[in-house]
């Protein structure tokens, strides 16, 4: 396996809204295209399950 060392981006549409996904080896960020904020989950959460907590507390001091 080729060792993931440095972050790697990916765009791609969910309907009509086009996003970009980074991987990176703290974990993954996928944000709106053009826009700095998005949802950002660590390897960690998703590896013990906490990724939806994480993700919904995220949302929820976010604003979003």
């Amino acid at each position: 396996m080729t060792p993931l060392d440095k972050p790697l981006k990916r765009e791609l549409a969910v309907g009509d809204v086009v996003y970009t996904l980074t991987i990176d080896p703290d974990g993954l960020k996928l944000t709106e295209k053009g826009r700095r904020k998005g949802v950002e989950l660590a390897w960690k959460d998703i590896v013990s399950g906490d990724a939806g907590l994480a993700a919904a507390l995220q949302a929820s001091v976010g604003g979003q």
